[in-house]
């Protein structure tokens, strides 16, 4: 089995590859928008903001399968950048999808959370209404079309709150921030299920060794949209105290802030964010036989990893 993975130096595009996953069944080819990798290494060139120079890339590697880990995703920017987002994560999606589709590849796909409203009070089936609230979930919403009406074989992964031990994230961010200041003001009226790459790394492999051991008849159950997200939920507020909870217990920070709890309202933002990320993962875990841990274990197990890094 050939994979290209696009997005080679996201935060999931790098744990894809540091875990060794992919390249341990098959060859693994891995493309970033400027052809080099997250450790200055030179691997292939895709740039998903000019939609018609995927094909050439394709043609070249023919790929039995595609993982899309590339995605614009400057949520704030992207309400003066709509059309840029919707390039990247749509169009380009959609050439992905009509090239795999002409050739029997698999594409593996990656949405969001935002393409719901955030109103519902319980957790999101797969099937619910798409109503995104702004440019970012309208581009990604775009992209899942695009991707449905290729007709190729694929996998859509809807996940949320997604950070590493490693790249832009919440968690990162806390750690930093929480290291400089005696108090911080966190959102405490937005909820969503935290999910590390790790796990939504395990949960591709999971979904990909089921897909290549189907039969036929199996596979066509098997492909289509799943929530790929840790259970449980919490607030930003939430995982916040979480985070700093458990960083001092490991000496990752001398001592945690205090963190206030503020709404939305006291926290203005260019795009308007989901109150409610919730997203039902029963589906992925029965389909695919693999269970989606608490989100507050891929927390300990984040933090765990960048403790081992200090050591």
């Amino acid at each position: 089995m050939k994979t290209l993975l696009l997005g080679a130096n996201g935060q999931l595009g790098r744990s894809l590859i540091e875990d060794g996953g992919l390249a341990a069944r098959g060859e693994l080819v891995a493309a970033s928008r400027d052809g080099r990798c997250y450790d200055n290494l030179l691997i292939e060139t895709a740039d998903l903001s000019a939609p018609d120079s995927l094909s050439a890339l394709l043609n070249r590697v023919r790929p039995d399968v595609i993982v899309n880990a590339a995605a614009y995703t400057a949520v704030d920017r992207a309400e003066q950048e709509e059309a840029l987002a919707t390039r990247v994560n749509g169009e380009a999606v959609g050439v992905l999808g009509r090239w795999a589709a002409a050739r029997g590849t698999l594409v593996i796909h990656y949405s969001t959370d935002y393409v719901f409203d955030g109103t519902a009070t319980a957790p999101y089936p797969v099937d619910a209404p798409t109503a995104p609230l702004g440019a970012y979930g309208r581009s990604k919403l775009a992209g899942e079309r695009a991707l449905r009406d290729s007709g190729a074989t694929h996998f859509i992964f809807r996940t949320a709150w997604v950070y590493a031990p490693h790249g832009h994230n919440f968690l990162r961010t806390m750690l930093r921030v929480g290291a400089e200041r005696d108090e911080l003001r966190v959102v405490a009226d937005q909820l969503g299920a935290p999910t590390s790459t790790a796990l939504i790394m395990a949960g591709t492999l999971a979904a990909l060794d089921a897909w290549q051991t189907a039969d036929t008849g199996q596979r066509r159950a098997l492909v289509g949209t799943h929530h790929l997200v840790a259970s449980g939920h919490t607030s930003w507020h939430g995982f916040a105290g979480a985070i700093f909870a458990g960083a001092v217990e490991r000496g990752l920070i001398a001592r945690a802030p205090h963190v206030a709890a503020i709404d939305t309202s006291d926290y203005p933002t260019p795009a308007q964010r989901p109150a409610w990320s919730v997203l039902d993962n029963a589906g992925f875990q029965r389909s695919f036989g693999y269970a989606l841990g608490d989100w507050q274990t891929g927390l300990n197990d984040v933090l765990d990893a960048l403790s081992r890094q200090r050591a």
